[in-house]
């Protein structure tokens, strides 16, 4: 055998070994767990439909799929039930929606220790390099949106509050945007910007704390409408007629009906934010791994103004959110 044909035979080697291997990856069995906080409002309801959704649909169209879905209450369960995932179900796959981002960032890493592909969605790790892939809205311009549109209304002076959520990376991300706006706007003053955790009841007693000690607000920024309605609940029940916007987040169906009818002159005005991203993030990382393949870094869902001429768009009365 001469050296050249020696180095075809061995160049054919190596190539059909790489093309094996490849092979037994896209065939490989693809046991994906999936991580979510429980229905403790309703836009969290809206991600245990959609993922339960993905999971009859994803698991239906390919038989060497298995997806196992934990539901928690807090970052505590869901650590553990991570750990559960991946010594006890071992998962090789992992679609994460953290319930906080500091809390669940080593219990994730224990997870991609153990060879698990890692995909975060919605709610960072305080350590993004632990993740292969991140799904998200658009964190940045959920805060911009409402801040813009509240400086215009206000016409550049006045008083707001505002609910964030819950002490995480797109928290921050929300909150950070909403006031690089308001930098820009020196006569709108910013009262006060407290944590309401996504939560109607939460909403509703920080809300009435804000109307104790501020006399005077012209408007409400929600960073999520569970909060949006909990605030409304508190704002009415005090008969306060000095707000003249209440702006919420990520389009509930009952907040784009107010807007759609015209009921409340306060909402004029919401930003879109779908639960449905997790549907999307649990699609992508399944037929992903089937292939073998790794998806992009980064996937990021637009979020985008919604007001009277789009609304109808943005309105899905058949949904749990």
């Amino acid at each position: 055998m001469t050296a050249i044909t020696r180095r075809f035979v061995l160049q054919a080697t190596v190539a059909a070994a790489a093309l094996m291997a490849a092979t037994a990856m896209a065939q490989e069995k693809v046991h994906l767990g999936v991580s979510i906080p429980a229905a403790t409002h309703s836009f969290m309801g809206g991600v245990n439909y959609w993922t339960e959704q993905a999971k009859k649909d994803l698991e239906a169209a390919h038989p060497d799929l298995k997806i196992t879905i934990k539901t928690a209450a807090n970052a505590t369960e869901q650590a553990d039930q991570l750990r559960d995932l991946s010594t006890v179900s071992k998962i090789n796959a992992l679609v994460v929606f953290p319930f906080e981002s500091a809390a669940l960032t080593k219990p994730v890493a224990d997870v991609k220790a153990k060879g698990a592909y890692i995909t975060v969605v919605d709610r960072g790790l305080t350590d993004p390099s632990i993740q292969d892939a991140y799904v998200s809205g658009d964190n940045t311009a959920f805060g911009k949106i409402p801040a813009e549109y509240i400086a215009k209304q206000l016409n550049g002076k006045g008083n707001v509050v505002a609910l964030r959520g819950i002490a995480t990376t797109l928290d921050n991300e929300r909150m950070d945007a909403f006031n690089s706006v308001l930098k820009d706007y020196p006569d709108i003053k910013l009262l006060d910007a407290q944590y309401a955790n996504w939560n109607r009841d939460d909403a509703y007693k920080v809300t009435q704390d804000f109307l104790t000690r501020f006399k005077e607000i012209d408007a409400f920024w929600a960073a999520d409408d569970d909060m949006a309605f909990g605030a409304i609940r508190a704002i009415d029940q005090a008969d306060r007629k000095d707000i003249k916007i209440i702006f919420g987040g990520a389009g509930a169906k009952d907040m784009v009906k107010v807007i759609l009818d015209g009921s409340d002159p306060r909402i004029q005005a919401n930003v879109s934010y779908s639960p449905k991203f997790i549907y999307d993030a649990i699609k992508m990382t399944a037929e992903a791994r089937l292939k073998g393949e790794a998806l992009p870094a980064n996937n990021i869902i637009p979020s985008v103004l919604i007001d009277k001429d789009n609304a109808k768009d943005f309105y899905f009365p058949d949904s749990p959110f």
